[in-house]
């Protein structure tokens, strides 16, 4: 896509986080890797229910502006994202915001990393809760680069959720299944516990993944499974 239209689609994507409730006030940042290698992000200190094309930055693997308008600047936690990219060869974006439901376990300090769901063990697998990092310093980049080499999506512990993709849809639609998930979970909860899914049937929907849905990413339970 042109530059513009990658602006476009971000926004259309921060308006979706903010109409779901996974973003209040200022909450939030997304960003996409262009074929230069350099970066689109969400300005710091707007609402993503008021972000506009023109108000998107263009920054460096430093973090340094190239282009934006006067006065609009990266978020501090651009050093989270800057770090799944160096981790990652085949991130193309990234995405931070606090589903209420999935946030809710990074408060109460649960992960959700069970197969329970056979949606989500197709989609993203089980979903780690990271250790408390300091947001703006690089105790966050710090927190998540051990689970950053099999898990797309995980909880960060006091905070929100990350979700990374190979493009930015892709990264939206795990912080999608991800809050789903998490409600489904703590329904289950209240209901007695969730059931997990028999081993032998997890590794059949991790021969469909890739076979038959052709799902891109990590996943934690592939190596495990599907012997």
């Amino acid at each position: 896509m042109e530059i513009q239209q990658v602006k476009e689609q971000i926004c259309d994507i921060c308006h979706k986080m903010w109409q779901l409730g996974w973003v209040a006030a200022n909450d939030g940042n997304v960003t996409v890797k262009l074929e230069d290698g350099s970066f689109l992000a969400t300005p710091t200190g707007i609402s993503k229910s008021f972000i506009t094309p023109e108000k998107i930055v263009k920054i460096n693997a430093k973090g340094e502006i190239l282009e934006g308008a006067e006065g609009y600047r990266p978020s501090s936690e651009i050093k989270m994202h800057l770090r799944c990219y160096e981790e990652r060869d085949d991130v193309g974006a990234v995405l931070h915001a606090h589903p209420p439901t999935a946030t809710g376990y990074a408060v109460a300090g649960k992960s959700l990393d069970e197969y329970s769901m056979i949606e989500t063990v197709i989609a993203i697998g089980s979903i780690p809760l990271t250790p408390y990092g300091t947001p703006s310093t690089m105790e966050v980049p710090e927190a998540i680069t051990p689970y950053l080499k099999e898990h797309d999506v995980m909880l960060l512990q006091n905070h929100g959720a990350l979700s990374v993709g190979a493009d930015l849809i892709t990264a939206y639609y795990r912080m999608e299944t991800l809050e789903l998930f998490a409600k489904i979970s703590l329904t289950a909860h209240l209901l007695g516990g969730a059931q997990e899914i028999p081993p032998e049937n997890i590794k059949k929907l991790l021969e469909l993944r890739t076979s038959y849905y052709h799902v891109t990413g990590r996943h934690p339970g592939y190596k495990k499974y599907n012997k």
